[in-house]
């Protein structure tokens, strides 16, 4: 099973080897000597992937929703007699032994919703599957095994991976059991995908394919290094991209399940977002490297250490940060109670502060609303924030005007503010009424810049936008 399936372009590559005249190369040995590593890795890593088959009861309205979004309810009627009362519904994955007590890591897609999970291992045995835990957040799970003998694979510092390296795939590609693939590592730290909270993938060209979800992605030297989870696909089978779970988050998700049963991550309180060349020349900032702070949450950790809005943060416990997602990952990953360093830069200055890390909260996110007034220059309308609204849609305790109404085409429009964001700046100046924005934007003309402060469904950030 695989978690999601996206369309991609395929693009082939072809190895080129350069030969300089009276040089002579001989490619037997290394060709022989990976050879020998595949298969020794195939040998050995094999009895450590399991089959997992599971069972599901799909209720008799769910079956009809799921072919009416196809069909249609006149289709449906004429050509289709409905499914009376529920029935079962069977899927195949992989997983990986981990700890030779039988626990079993795997995709939290592969188990969700399972009535029943039943386990098959390379030597045909087959047992009956606990879940442990699951989160699906980073989309993890641990699963149990009552048996004996088992084979268990090696941890590898998914860390020290390099783009380039070798990756071998293994799995159950539809079925299939204990295939093995192999390719390089195409790419790291790849997020913004959209299959979970926590994304950090690890890129392969190492062929999955569906039911390869929830196996092991290895390095040359047998240890795991990834959970293969996902791939881009237009036909639903290989075109050369998959996605793993780095060994590394896997393992510290996997260490939670087992010890608590859930999932413990480290919270830090900041909103943050991505720096372009835009808002680098309007902040100021001379390096569009690390990330910009856009709020600070009241009693956080964050606060406590002293960071405040606007300042960018580039490195995080002695490691770089480039992007939201990273700086993210890093947190939720750190141990509540840790000290980390946080270099920042504020107001052109450098600086080292330290936060300590506290357990994460989950919170609500807000909703949206709309309302009316008259477009300004800008191509919005924006009214007061009223207590009964602010409590409406989140904004409780916050000081900005609200957004009612967004002009089609206008530059508003443009940069993407909608009805129900809260404005909270205009230039770095604080927005408290209708008067504040209509006075903060009275004097703009062509050629100006407006660095806005936005607040969207819980999370803060900054638009530029230029009049022109």
């Amino acid at each position: 099973m695989i978690r999601k399936m996206i369309a991609a372009n395929v693009t082939l590559a072809m190895l080129f080897i350069v030969v300089v005249p009276g040089m002579t190369i001989d490619t037997s040995k290394s060709l022989d000597g990976a050879q020998d590593a595949f298969i020794k890795i195939s040998k050995e890593a094999t009895p450590a992937v399991v089959n997992i088959s599971t069972t599901r009861v799909v209720k008799n309205e769910e079956a009809q929703e799921s072919l009416r979004e196809f069909f249609g309810d006149d289709f449906l009627r004429k050509f289709f007699e409905a499914p009376r009362g529920d029935y079962k519904q069977t899927s195949l994955g992989s997983g990986v032994i981990v700890d030779s007590r039988g626990y079993i890591l795997t995709n939290n897609h592969v188990i969700e919703g399972a009535t029943s999970i039943v386990v098959r291992l390379n030597d045909a045995r087959e047992f009956k599957g606990k879940v442990i835990g699951v989160d699906t957040k980073t989309d993890l799970a641990v699963i149990k095994i009552e048996a004996k003998n088992l084979t268990v694979v090696r941890f590898g510092d998914s860390d020290k991976i390099e783009v380039g390296q070798w990756a071998i795939a293994i799995g159950s590609p539809f079925g299939f059991t204990q295939t093995v693939t192999v390719g390089i590592i195409s790419a790291k730290g790849r997020s913004r995908i959209g299959l979970v909270d926590y994304e950090d993938f690890m890129q392969t060209d190492a062929a999955i394919n569906p039911g390869n979800s929830g196996g092991a992605l290895l390095n040359i030297n047998g240890e795991l290094v990834g959970i293969n989870t996902a791939i881009f696909s237009r036909t639903g089978g290989y075109e050369g991209i998959g996605f793993a779970i780095p060994s590394n988050m896997a393992k510290i998700v996997m260490d939670d399940l087992i010890r608590y049963g859930k999932i413990t991550r480290g919270w830090l309180g900041v909103y943050i977002q991505q720096i372009d060349e835009k808002l680098a020349r309007q902040l100021g900032v001379k390096t569009s490297e690390g990330v910009l702070v856009v709020e600070v949450s009241p009693g956080s950790p964050a606060e406590k250490a002293g960071v405040k809005r606007r300042d960018v943060i580039t490195s995080y416990d002695g490691k770089k940060v480039t992007d939201p997602a990273e700086l993210r990952n890093m947190v939720a990953t750190s141990k509540v109670g840790q000290n980390v360093k946080l270099n920042i830069i504020r107001n052109g200055k450098e600086m080292e502060i330290t936060a300590h890390i506290e357990l994460l909260q989950e919170g609500k996110a807000a909703q949206k609303s709309s309302p009316p007034a008259q477009f300004n220059k800008l191509g919005l309308k924006v009214q007061p924030l009223t207590q009964d609204l602010a409590d409406k849609l989140g904004y409780k305790g916050l000081k900005g005007v609200l957004v009612s109404d967004i002009e089609a085409g206008s530059l508003s429009d443009e940069v993407g503010l909608k009805p129900g964001d809260l404005i909270m700046e205009v230039n770095q100046q604080e927005v408290t009424n209708t008067n504040d924005f209509d006075k903060a934007i009275a004097d703009i003309k062509k050629g100006d810049r407006l660095l806005l402060l936005i607040r969207r469904e819980g999370f803060s950030y900054y638009v530029v936008i230029e009049i022109n």
